[in-house]
């Protein structure tokens, strides 16, 4: 590793530890020639599916972009910041595991639904008006009566 201090390419670690729940490497590093010190981080660079929009347009998928979705849908609702990280690495890690190298976005539109449904009702009802273009105030009525009538079945 180039130290960032004199430029020299070898440097020597020093300590090794598991950082962000165990999803990067955090070294400690010194330097070999100006014996400075510094951090490192060591993360796996996994490729995301491209995504097919409607239109069969091509987009890079954007974490920025989901979790921007879940914020505007959980605005002023009692939902914490760390739930809606966890529903996002969710949705990255089952993006990842399809294998695929592109996914149509309609199903990573129902993974955002599905985790909306879980997290708050309202939130859900939310995003569901948008990205399924309600047109009136039936289509709010129905999307309820569904999610009522799912409620009684898994309360049986």
């Amino acid at each position: 590793m180039r130290c960032p201090f004199c430029g020299a390419d070898d440097s020597k670690v020093i300590d090794s530890r598991l950082s962000a729940e165990g999803g990067a490497i955090r070294r400690r590093r010194s330097c070999v020639e100006c014996k400075e010190r510094f951090t490192t981080y060591e993360t796996a660079e996994l490729t995301l599916p491209r995504l097919i929009k409607s239109d069969q347009s091509r987009a890079v998928f954007s974490e920025d972009k989901l979790r921007s979705g879940f914020l505007k849908a959980l605005e002023k609702r009692p939902v914490s910041i760390d739930a809606i990280d966890t529903a996002v690495k969710g949705i990255i890690r089952q993006l990842i595991a399809t294998g695929e190298r592109e996914v149509e976005s309609r199903i990573v539109g129902h993974w955002v639904m599905d985790a909306l449904r879980e997290l708050d009702e309202v939130a859900y009802v939310r995003f569901a008006s948008v990205y399924r273009s309600f047109q009136d105030v039936n289509a709010f009525r129905e999307e309820i009566e569904r999610m009522e009538s799912r409620a009684e079945l898994s309360d049986k």
